[in-house]
């Protein structure tokens, strides 16, 4: 028996209604045409039996489960379930040892899906390539995370990576109607009717998510059926389902890295009103405050720098306030600071200069620092001729014409580059003034 025969004999009741409605071949999956339609490479590889190894990726209520379940229907391959959470490399090793015996003694294939597969350490799917590349098994990995950083390379080199992107409101409704008038595995036995303008709300609050969306009709079914007298589901009983609503935003998946993202670049490009929206995003969705205060001191010394260094110590202050304060009370200096670093002047000079100047100390090495900008600490250093010849730039009147620090092959690198942006337009003008006395001293000098 496997898992298809065992799921058709389990009684369906307290199943939550996603489940029980859950399409069992592909033709009754809604969505995905990027993926299914015909001709699609997917499509065509279930139609002919062929399934090859690949990764599901998408947002949650998409169809990652239900595609891998039908896939392997189609295909009359046996199906292994395996949580990335729960089981590890012994079960592992028993499913695969179990499909090494079907197709032995039956001939018959396994697909085995993995879900959540971004959470099976470097080990765990090190452990799966051989029996992969042996065709032992047709591996199926869901993931919410974006597969080029959560599954390592080897595996990716192996398996198809198919993204199924959030079901369309359009596809939502059909899935509810469905459910209303299904009444061996939905509600269709309940004698409940509902408004379109209610199916459409449910649609549009499951932001894409088929999962959520039938639950959501589940919870307003049960209100209407409560309710007593005509079982009718309307905007009512919507606004009753959504009032226990969250976010669609996973603090760990990629939807925080898509947010905190938006949030940097809309402070990059001087938009506090779009920078204030995107740290209440994170904020309200339980992110970690201190993360968007960390962010906005990385963001401060980044994208500011000096023209306007008073924002990196508003950033600092800012993290120091929160750590102080904590939530909720510590919103207001986080806000402060981001509307403040959103509308500085802004700066990339000195990422630049210090990526510039690292790359010459990665390609040229330890280059010898020039005698006299070495410390003559011992008399027998300054007989080596440690130090001599160093001018002293206050003795000189704060500047010594003509003198060079850098190392003698790099003598005439610029690194620091200052824009025209905030204070910065003051220090570019005072460099060009000593970097033309320098120059000018220097070709005196030779």
């Amino acid at each position: 028996m496997d898992l298809f025969d065992h799921s058709e004999q389990h009684s369906t009741e307290g199943v939550p209604l996603a489940d029980r409605m859950r399409p069992e071949s592909v033709e009754r999956m809604v969505g995905q045409e990027h993926l299914l339609g015909q001709g699609k490479l997917l499509a065509t590889a279930i139609e002919q039996g062929r399934l090859p190894s690949f990764i599901l990726w998408g947002p949650p209520g998409t169809g990652k489960t239900t595609l891998a379940r039908a896939a392997a229907r189609r295909v009359q391959d046996e199906f292994v379930a395996f949580s990335a959470v729960l089981s590890g490399v012994p079960e592992l090793r028993k499913a695969i040892e179990r499909a090494r015996e079907l197709r032995k003694l039956r001939g018959r294939g396994t697909v085995l899906f993995i879900d959540e597969i971004h959470r099976f350490n470097k080990a765990q799917q090190d452990a799966l390539l051989p029996h992969v590349e042996r065709g032992t098994v047709v591996l199926i990995g869901a993931t919410v995370e974006n597969p080029s950083f959560a599954v390592n390379a080897a595996l990716l080199s192996r398996a198809r990576v198919f993204r199924l992107e959030p079901l369309s409101s359009e596809d939502l409704v059909v899935l509810l109607q469905r459910a209303l008038e299904d009444a061996e595995r939905g509600l269709g036995g309940l004698d409940l009717r509902a408004d379109a303008e209610a199916l459409q709300g449910i649609a549009e609050g499951a932001k894409g998510d088929a999962r959520r969306a039938l639950d959501l009709l589940e919870a307003a079914a049960r209100h209407a059926l409560g309710l007593g007298g005509e079982r009718k589901i309307d905007l009512q009983c919507l606004r009753e389902a959504l009032a226990a609503g969250t976010l669609l935003y996973d603090k760990s998946g990629e939807e925080h890295y898509n947010t905190a993202s938006a949030f940097i670049k809309s402070m990059r490009g001087s938009d506090p009103d779009a920078a204030i929206y995107w740290m209440m995003r994170m904020l309200e969705a339980g992110d970690d405050p201190l993360f968007v205060a960390r962010r906005m001191i990385i963001f401060a010394g980044e994208d500011i720098g000096n023209a306007d260094p008073a924002a990196l110590r508003l950033a600092v202050a800012a993290d120091q306030a929160l750590q102080r304060l904590g939530m909720p009370e510590g919103v207001y200096p986080l806000a402060e600071c981001c509307l403040y670093l959103a509308s500085a002047p802004k700066s990339n000079a000195a990422t630049l200069a210090w990526t510039e100047a690292q790359k010459d100390v990665k390609q040229r090495g330890s280059l010898p620092v020039p005698l006299r900008l070495r410390n003559p600490v011992t008399e027998q250093m300054r007989e080596w001729g440690y130090g001599g010849g160093y001018r002293y730039p206050h003795s000189e009147g704060g500047y010594a014409p003509g003198e060079v620090y850098l190392p003698d092959e790099l003598r005439d690198r610029v690194y620091y580059r200052p824009t025209e942006s905030g204070i910065e337009a003051r220090i570019k003008a005072h460099l060009q003034k000593l970097r033309v006395r320098r120059n000018h001293d220097g070709d005196d000098e030779s």
